[in-house]
């Protein structure tokens, strides 16, 4: 555990010994800060509107997370699907470019703790940066009434697909030397898993059932409505561990080449 946790520490010091970590999350809270203040603005100037209207029946139907919280996570669960891949492609390319990748095969380390190490490190800043957008929903909370239970269920949806996405970028960081790749070849891999589910609306059968299933935006959905169920617990958890699993065989057989 020691070694990954100094493989951990060495990718979290790269990324901010470097502007790439204030830039990406820079980026992410200002446009997330954009969306949360136009949802906000949209959903203030529809109730003024309706309450002039005095119709008890329509105002019962606003709802803060429904028009707010719900739209939010979606908007930040796609800027992770570009920030992601611009973390993880230097994970392996990096490494390789400077000549310090077969050191690091070569070293008493073990595969599992090399990658381990290099996903933990990632999974920090990833996480820094859903924590810190979490800091819009505090807002809400203070100054509004919102479903805390289901607020909180929606931010977990979004640090599993956040860690999810990682998973999957540096398994394909793995497969390359060239930064330019790893980032365009993430990204595609992630905009396909969140795209797929788009596929299955449009047919019928076990087919269709199987391709929802594999669509992650479909699982997030849920847990933004609040619902935790272990069908969607076990989706996040299978997407993960698989792709840790394939990283781990990747960089194994780059070692016995």
């Amino acid at each position: 555990m020691g070694n990954v946790l100094t493989i951990a520490g060495r990718e979290i010091r790269s990324y901010f010994s470097s502007p790439v970590a204030y830039v990406l999350i820079a980026v992410y809270l200002a446009l997330a800060g954009y969306f949360f203040f136009a949802l906000l603005s949209a959903f203030n100037t529809t109730l003024q509107i309706y309450s002039m209207m005095r119709n008890p029946e329509l105002l019962s139907r606003f709802n803060l997370n429904q028009m707010v919280i719900v739209p939010l996570l979606a908007n930040l669960s796609v800027l992770l699907i570009f920030i992601v891949p611009a973390i993880t492609m230097r994970m392996f390319p990096e490494e390789k470019r400077a000549g310090t990748y077969e050191l690091l095969l070569t070293s008493p380390l073990r595969v599992s703790e090399i990658v381990l190490g290099k996903f933990l490190g990632g999974l920090v800043l990833v996480l820094l940066m859903v924590l810190l957008s979490g800091i819009f929903g505090v807002l809400l909370c203070v100054y509004g009434k919102p479903e805390v239970p289901m607020m909180l269920a929606g931010y977990l949806g979004l640090a599993l697909m956040a860690t999810v996405f990682l998973a999957i970028g540096t398994l394909v960081a793995s497969f390359t030397d060239n930064v330019v790749i790893a980032y365009v070849g993430a990204l595609f891999a992630l905009l396909v898993l969140y795209t797929v589910g788009w596929l299955g609306d449009t047919m019928q059968g076990g087919g269709a059932e199987l391709i929802k299933y594999l669509s992650i935006t479909d699982h997030f959905q849920e847990l933004t409505k609040g619902v935790i169920d272990t069908k969607n617990l076990v989706y996040f958890a299978t997407i993960l561990i698989v792709s840790v699993f394939l990283t781990h065989r990747s960089v194994e057989s780059v070692r016995w080449r």
